[in-house]
């Protein structure tokens, strides 16, 4: 009981700072909002189910009394749950969108029957693998000296759940996020391409519904998912959201783009550092192979095709979109970016659509060299910090006190 009550008055006194990723002038998110208010993910809503489900397991407190041996195997049984359960989803799906199968419910009988079986295990062991996740990235962080007495402040509190999605909307004549909405989560793809019509034909803006993975309220949201190491990044990355918050780089999130940039390429670089870490302490079969070195060619094959990559691709159509928009010519922008997305079906990726909104997003991501910041220097600028540091707590300690970027340019320089 004593834990719940210290985490909701963790949370009270963070909710005001933990909304200041969703706060931007009033006036250009109320006209979007017209188009929202009817279909806005309730927050408050999900804060209060979320704190009955992990605040119950968190004070039983189970998760400390397993050994080592069985926390590790309790988080295996939940990962490969999780992927059977997506599989035999995907099953069904396939069964019932098949013209050729005269009986979907009989054809499909077999598979629903053992997805009950697998939903059932997991809605049993969910909380304790989320909370044995927790604790081991708690021990993990407290390793890293990100601590206070031992204990991570905020404590590391997540839930898993369906996430909402989120509407972006930049201007056409430049690439600048100007609002980030939540907005229901089984929203449809026809609903979705609707919404973004009507947001852009009516104020003249660019617009993209686009999935996330994380988003880092208290608890923080992270998507089901059976990878560990990405579950275990992303989890890693909305703690020190939460971690930042607290300190003047996170409470001045919105202040600017550059800001928005240090906040997210920070948490990315950082959650990397830490799940990699979880994986090394706890789980090391799911460390990835080290690449076999490459014996050196006596001589390059002459028409042998590069191999394609998805980040310099979409680094590379930034650049000439930037310069498109530098000269003027939107319509001409947004034509190739329309265009662009055949290079990428192409090669395997299917990206839905690419717009100013597409790179106002993901261009705040910016731990890579390449990928959709193009030339911003801010990205660039985080990671140089990162090389300089000693360490990651010295990292986070020097980058959470800025309140501008021209700090950070000082910093590197």
């Amino acid at each position: 009981m004593k834990l719940i009550l210290k985490n909701i008055l963790i949370l009270v006194l963070a909710v005001p700072f933990l909304a200041r990723s969703t706060l931007l002038p009033a006036d250009k998110v109320e006209r979007v909002r017209l188009f929202t208010r009817a279909i806005e993910f309730d927050y408050v809503e999900w804060i209060f189910d979320a704190l009955l489900v992990r605040g119950l397991q968190n004070a039983l407190g189970a998760e400390r009394y397993l050994q080592p041996e069985t926390q590790h195997d309790l988080v295996q049984e939940y990962m490969d749950l999780v992927q059977r359960q997506e599989q035999t989803i995907y099953q069904v799906t396939r069964i019932y969108a098949d013209p050729t199968v005269q009986d979907s419910q009989d054809a499909s009988r077999e598979l629903r029957k053992e997805l009950a079986k697998i939903t059932a295990r997991l809605d049993q062991i969910t909380p304790l693998a989320e909370s044995t996740l927790q604790l081991q990235l708690s021990n993990v962080i407290a390793g890293l000296n990100l601590s206070v007495g031992g204990q991570p402040v905020p404590p590391v509190w997540y839930h898993s759940t369906p996430l909402p999605l989120a509407l972006v909307v930049s201007p056409r004549d430049t690439i600048r996020q100007d609002a980030n909405i939540s907005v229901h989560a089984d929203l449809n793809i026809d609903q979705i391409t609707a919404l973004e019509d009507n947001v852009s034909s009516t104020l003249g803006v660019s617009s993209l519904v686009v999935h996330v993975g994380g988003i880092g309220v208290y608890p923080t949201m992270v998507m089901r998912s059976g990878d560990l190491t990405w579950v275990g990044e992303v989890v890693a990355h909305e703690w020190i959201h939460n971690y930042l918050t607290l300190r003047p780089l996170g409470i001045n999130y919105d202040t600017s783009p550059e800001l928005r940039t240090m906040n997210e390429t920070t948490a990315n670089i950082a959650g990397q550092e830490i799940g990699r870490a979880l994986l090394e302490t706890y789980y090391p079969e799911w460390l990835p192979e080290p690449p076999p070195e490459a014996a050196v060619p006596a001589s390059s094959p002459k028409n042998e095709a590069p191999i394609f990559s998805f980040n310099s691709e979409m680094h590379n159509v930034r650049l000439h979109v930037d310069e498109l928009l530098a000269a003027g010519k939107v319509d001409e922008a947004e034509t190739y970016m329309n265009q662009s997305r055949k290079v990428f079906l192409d090669n395997g990726y299917v990206v839905r659509k690419i717009n100013q909104a597409y790179f106002a997003f993901y261009g705040a991501y910016a731990d890579e060299p390449s990928g959709p910041a193009g030339r911003d220097p801010v990205g660039p600028a985080v990671r140089e910090l990162r090389q300089q540091s000693a360490s990651l707590v010295d990292f986070l300690e020097r980058i959470s006190r800025m309140t501008s970027f021209e700090q950070l340019q000082a910093a590197v320089q």
